[in-house]
């Protein structure tokens, strides 16, 4: 790769090619996990389909390897390498609401934070992640699971069509009639099968106002409490939603001074109609809570409910379990290890399966997993190196333990990193379509730096 062959490739794109010597060239390699530092050798920050379209032609002529980063928020932390050219697609923020249709068009740099506003504005809302800083693409790509899960599906299944340049330069439209094995293989198996520059988004009639808050407890109380939850969540409709958190009480005043530090239990509360309090009266009326608050307020607010809790410039890794119940075993399991909780920001989290999501099939879409009664999910993060063994060591124990009361799944965008072995069981009996796909739409993996699915 010569300079004149990288000002060709500059003078191609509307956007920049960095270099590591270049102004801005740190700031566009930055993983939100900072447990990994990949220095590229070239950053194509690309501002258009066909920005994308010269930088996959100029790695593959080259014999780069290709990464690809919209929102940067992976805890495997696959979407910048070492060397080879870096598809950094941040800078596509284009965003395109139908009100009378109720579908959006996004582009892959968008993140959840700028996006909820825009549709909130026409009262309107897709499947989004709750934390504002993860990106649409990568969340989408995985399967996609948020507040309104239960009530709409996956993220996935409201995903209409998408504009995706392909291994070999082309691009194209992918949805149910245009590429069908494309679009079903997109839906769920993250960035293996092409680069997604477009996405139609289905919208429903969301808010502007919902029903969200925390009832959290002790841990003395978690007990009786995961087991009210459990029977809660069994009979509860659609609408509601509610993910039990484990974390350690920040030193802040919205916090009694007695319970800083120590591991608590937090029910994280959703409706999407603000006057159904009374739904949640069995949790709101159980115990002796360190804090409840459940009331009115904005979608755009609820859906950053969690943003403290997962800082960028952190270290993370992630380690989770699709549960086939969540049993008194399970309950003794995490609470026999949960005390310990190592590393300032680490939180671990019960969230319910069923609603709209498990009266999909299986196999109508790459992500597999409609039938988990519950999942558990451990987001370690930590500030310094010298906990790396520490930290991580205790979460693999805990997803180890739960093992025996697993379905055997695993939700491909919560791997963390180095779980390589566990991508056939994020995708369960959908896998062998998904190479089928891969050999088709990328035969020399091209697209490999992710959960990769080989050709």
């Amino acid at each position: 790769m010569t300079e004149p062959e990288v000002a060709a490739l500059s003078a191609a794109l509307t956007g920049d090619v960095l270099a590591p010597s270049d102004a801005g060239y740190d700031d566009a390699r930055a993983l939100w996990n900072r447990r990994f530092d990949r220095r590229p050798a070239l950053i194509a920050r690309c501002r258009s389909a066909d920005d994308v379209r010269h930088a996959v032609h100029f790695a593959r002529a080259h014999a780069l390897e290709l990464s690809v980063k919209g929102g940067g928020h992976a805890f495997a932390a696959n979407t910048v390498g070492d060397g080879g050219l870096l598809v950094d697609l941040s800078l596509m923020k284009g965003m395109s609401v139908d009100a009378g249709a109720r579908t959006l068009r996004v582009e892959p740099g968008v993140k959840w934070g700028e996006l909820d506003p825009v549709t909130q504005a026409r009262g309107l809302a897709t499947v989004g992640g709750t934390v504002s800083s993860v990106g649409v693409a990568g969340f989408v790509l995985g399967g996609g699971s948020g507040n309104l899960t239960r009530k709409y599906g996956m993220a996935v299944d409201n995903l209409l069509a998408a504009e995706v340049v392909t291994a070999d330069g082309r691009i194209v439209r992918a949805s149910a009639i245009e590429h069908p094995d494309l679009f079903w293989a997109l839906r769920g198996g993250g960035g293996n099968f092409g680069i997604v520059t477009a996405f139609d988004l289905r919208l429903h009639q969301v808010g502007p106002e919902v029903l969200a808050g925390q009832i959290m407890h002790p841990l003395s109380e978690a007990a009786s409490l995961l087991q009210l939850y459990r029977e809660f969540m069994r009979t509860a409709d659609d609408d509601v939603q509610c993910f039990a958190f484990f974390f350690r009480v920040p030193p802040i005043p919205v916090f009694p001074e007695a319970f800083h530090g120590q591991v608590v239990l937090d029910l994280i509360v959703f409706h999407p109609d603000a006057g159904a309090e009374a739904t949640f009266a069995p949790l709101l009326g159980f115990g002796h809570p360190i804090l409840s608050y459940v009331s009115r307020q904005p979608y755009v607010d609820a859906q950053r409910a969690f943003d403290a809790g997962v800082p960028g410039g952190q270290r993370w890794d992630s380690r989770a379990q699709d549960l086939a119940d969540l049993s008194d075993e399970v309950i003794d399991v995490v609470l026999s290890r949960i005390g310990e909780l190592p590393g300032e920001f680490t939180s671990a989290y019960f969230a319910p399966g069923g609603g709209a999501t498990a009266r999909v099939d299986a196999s109508a879409t790459a992500f597999p997993h409609r039938h988990a009664a519950f999942s558990f999910h451990i987001m370690a993060g930590w500030s310094g190196p010298a906990d790396d063994e520490r930290v991580t060591a205790w979460a693999q124990d805990v997803c180890d333990a739960l093992e025996p009361h697993s379905t055997g799944g695993v939700y491909v965008n919560v791997l963390g990193a180095g779980e390589q072995s566990r991508i056939r069981a994020a995708y369960g009996d959908n896998f062998d379509r998904l190479v089928e796909v891969k050999r088709k739409w990328d035969p020399e993996n091209l697209f490999r730096m992710n959960h990769n699915i080989r050709p």
